[in-house]
């Protein structure tokens, strides 16, 4: 039987996508975009092109899969829109998402008993499976692996959708955490990254991300590396800064801006200063050579005017990031900002092409500095691999998939390995 898998939004989204993915491949699935008897497709919230590309891809797999799951946050919040995009269409709401990964095996077990697979999901759906943490903690398709260790946010940005659709923040324990990143490194992988819709805003009985890092550091051993998914900076203490300067703690991180301008930030309840931002970004820089710090902006947010576009844009020069991840301002259905005046289409594209023309400048700049430093490099097979700080590169050798090895950047996109592997 074959599978289709496809994913918009966030990293915890394609965390998550990887875990059902090896769920499928475990049971004897194979991954088959053209053809697949089953499609699962994990969606986003955050922008209204995203809910319009999702409606596209439900369509088209409708059309050729026998059974199309759909999931996520755009699945948590319209589940009567999408059903009526096609046929043999099944909406997993985020509370039953953890589930699908017991959906190969019941559609293998059914199918052998005579049952088609659209029947088969149908069944499963209407079944009570209980509820299911989805444990992105070890891939068949990826060499790191990863841990989600949060759900939900509880803060209250006047433009998001998504945390309506997540609900509040919840948290893995940390105890179990720590037993879930040892699992990961005795199965074999060197890298974790670590997950969730807010990261930072974790804080399980009082230990926040910080302390739990440090739980995490101190209970595996030295050839393990960890990644942040991102850090919005609200939550970004001086525990968690601590933390981040261990050798094991990768040169990569994701600050989600949105806005430099404290006029738009107030407006949109981002609670956070961006005095605050510059000395989080000057620790980090403090603490490793270097690092690769990427943003989130958006463009055309309520408040917005010539004069805050120009402080956001400053402050990013100032800062020197290394990457931008640009989103044109939609404005989302039941968030507090919806009916909020905000700048016209035109120019808020306009704006969203000099950030991103920006950022083309700003990533070129860094991937130019990098050229001649050693670094970490975590190999993808096919004589690829990741740079600790999140540089793509194509290697001089093979090294085995999944193991980190150290090698010198000799220009931007290849490197020569220079010592073995970890084992």
């Amino acid at each position: 039987m074959r599978f289709a898998l496809y994913t918009l939004g966030c990293r915890l989204n394609q965390a998550e996508s990887e875990a059902i993915a090896d769920s499928f491949a475990k049971e004897g699935f194979e991954l088959d975009d053209e053809r697949p008897d089953i499609a699962i497709i994990n969606t986003c919230t955050v922008t209204a092109k995203a809910e319009q590309k999702a409606r596209r891809m439900i369509r088209q797999y409708s059309k050729r899969a026998a059974s199309t799951v759909v999931t996520g946050c755009y699945a948590e919040m319209e589940r009567e829109e999408i059903l009526s995009l096609g046929d043999g269409i099944e909406v997993f709401s985020l509370k039953e998402k953890g589930s699908i990964s017991h959906l190969p095996a019941f559609i293998k077990e059914s199918v052998a008993n005579g049952m088609g697979i659209r029947e088969a999901v149908a069944l499963f759906k209407k079944e009570d499976m209980g509820l299911f943490y989805l444990d992105p903690s070890s891939f068949t398709f990826h060499s790191r692996a990863y841990l989600k260790i949060q759900d939900g946010c509880d803060n209250s940005c006047g433009y998001c959708r998504t945390t309506l659709a997540r609900g509040k923040s919840v948290f893995l324990e940390c105890d179990e955490a720590v037993r879930r990143a040892r699992r990961i490194e005795k199965s074999g992988f060197k890298e974790i990254v670590l997950t969730g819709a807010n990261l930072t805003n974790y804080d399980y009985k009082g230990i926040g991300l910080g302390g739990l890092l440090e739980m995490l550091i101190d209970s595996t051993g030295e050839r393990i590396r960890f990644r942040l998914s991102s850090m919005e900076p609200d939550h970004v203490d001086d525990r968690l800064l601590r933390a981040i300067e261990s050798p094991k703690v990768h040169p990569h991180f994701h600050i989600p801006l949105q806005s430099a301008s404290s006029k738009v930030l107030r407006i949109c309840s981002r609670e956070y200063s961006i005095d605050h931002v510059r000395e989080i970004i000057s620790h980090l820089r403090r603490a490793k050579d270097d690092p690769f710090i990427a943003s989130d902006v958006i463009a055309g947010l309520p408040g917005e005017g010539r004069k805050e576009f120009e402080e956001t844009l400053s402050f990013i020069r100032e800062m020197k990031l290394a990457a931008l991840h640009v989103f044109p301002y939609s404005p989302r259905p039941d968030t507090p900002l919806f009916s909020s005046p905000h700048p016209e289409e035109r120019v808020r594209d306009e704006r969203a092409a000099i950030l991103r023309n920006e950022g083309r400048i700003l990533s070129d700049e860094y991937i130019s500095r990098q050229v001649g430093k050693r670094v970490e490099i975590l190999s993808e097979g096919n004589m690829r691999g990741t740079s600790g700080n999140y540089l793509k590169l194509l290697l001089d050798k093979e090294v085995r998939r999944g193991e980190i090895a150290e090698g010198v950047i000799l220009e931007p996109g290849r490197a020569r390995i220079i010592s073995p592997a970890s084992s």
